[in-house]
This record gives C-alpha cells, structure tokens and sequence, in this order.
C-alpha cells in the first residue's frame, strides 16, 4: 500500500533529477481492499464515461499509477489516486499516466475512497502532495462504508473546503457536476440537480417516458371519442385521415 511518511513534507524533484523513463510504463497498483471501493471506483467511472459518451477529450480511470517523475518512481512511494479525471486529452486506453508523455498534464479531479489502513495518508500526504506537486483543482474523498465524505477546491495554491448543498452534495468546478451520497453510493449529479444515470438506468427512463406518452396519447384518444360520440358522432364512421 502506500508508503507515505506524513511527518516529512512532500518536495517536488529538481529538472536535474528527472530523467525521462521509457515509455509505456505499466500500473503498479496494490488490489482493492474491498467490494466497497472496487464497485464504487467502477460505479463513479461508467456513470461519467456514459454520461460524456459524445466527447473525445477526457480521460478517467482508477487505481491506476499517476508516474510524474524519476524520483517518485525508483522509491515507489506514491500509489495512484482510486479515480481521477484529466480534461483536455485523448479519451484512450492506457497502462499508466505518465506525464511526461501527457504534455505535462495532471489530473484536474482526484478522488480518494478512505479506508482504515488509507484515510491518514488519503486527508494529510495526499492531499499535500496534490494541494502542493500536482495542484489538481478539485479533491475529494469518501468512505464507503462510514459514508465520510469531503471536497476540496484549490484557492490561491490552497485547498479551500467545498461547501455541501442541502442535500449534501459537493460541486465541482471543473467537471461542472456535483458529487453526492445516493443510496450509500457517491454518484454524480447534473448543476440541474438530475442524477447522472447509468446505461440501464437511462434505458429505464426512456422506456417510461415512452410508457408514459403512449398513455397520454391513449387518453387523448378516449376523450376525442367521447367528445365526438356526445354530439351523436360515430368515430368508427369518420373517414380515414
């Protein structure tokens, strides 16, 4: 797992000590604790990757190496975020981010899920290491089973706390969508306050949206007829249209 010493501030390398590795570098990620974060990790990613599905330019995955420099990566001291979200690139498949192949891009959204052996590191060291080295705009993290849940906007090089709607929920400037507690799950909602669905829940809503207009027509139908029957009109009489 992660390997932070959170008593020692985190320092950025000097272009003298980064030295470029190969390309294609592989993930090099611990497994998932649990069900929790594995199917909240899945969750948070199909929901926006279906959501944004007629964009090309983003990129999100989780539990995947962020490598960002030479040092970093011979100490093996820094695990991947579990979700993050870069604007602005190439919606592709990839090993790792490397970014130094990424045109120096950081993740402009991270998010954290905490767990007993993380949430030290996931609320000091990371969020120094992301506040300070990688200045990713938005910072979240979320418990899935205790449902601790807190968001971060960077303000003049600081984390400045988000503050929740009613409902609870946490906006995120760069994504323009709120992040909140649905069901036990976090889930992304629209600015219009519309929950983000999943592929099936779409299918679901069209579906019943096409029940529910088949109905209304249904109606409209019965109340012609009855309209034209009370003035001694047979609708079966009336000539095809």
């Amino acid at each position: 797992m992660v390997r932070f010493d959170v008593n020692q501030p985190v320092s950025e390398a000097t272009p003298d000590e980064i030295q470029m590795p190969p390309g294609q570098l592989y993930s090099d990620e611990p497994p998932l604790e649990t069900d929790f974060h594995r199917n909240q990790i899945d969750l948070l990613i199909r929901l926006l990757k279906f959501w944004w599905r007629d964009r090309s330019d983003f990129y999100i995955s989780g539990n995947l190496t962020v490598y960002y420099n030479q040092q970093q990566l011979k100490q093996r001291d820094f695990r991947g975020p579990d979700i993050f979200v870069v604007l602005d690139t190439e919606k592709k498949d990839r090993r790792s981010w490397v970014v130094w192949e990424e045109g120096g891009q950081y993740p402009n959204v991270v998010i954290e899920l905490l767990s007993a052996s993380t949430a030290q590191v996931d609320r000091v060291a990371k969020k120094q290491l992301y506040q300070n080295i990688w200045r990713v705009p938005d910072y979240f993290w979320f418990h899935p089973e205790t449902l601790e849940f807190a968001g971060f906007h960077l303000v003049n090089g600081k984390y400045a706390a988000i503050d929740p709607t009613p409902q609870g929920w946490l906006w995120s400037d760069q994504l323009e969508l709120y992040l909140g507690i649905h069901e036990r799950q976090l889930r992304w909602f629209t600015a219009e306050g519309q929950l983000v669905p999943l592929p099936e829940e779409f299918e679901q809503q069209r579906a019943e949206q096409e029940r529910q207009r088949a109905e209304q027509e249904r109606q409209r139908a019965e109340r012609l007829e009855a309209y034209l029957r009370s003035q001694g009109i047979d609708p079966t009489q009336l000539p095809d249209q």
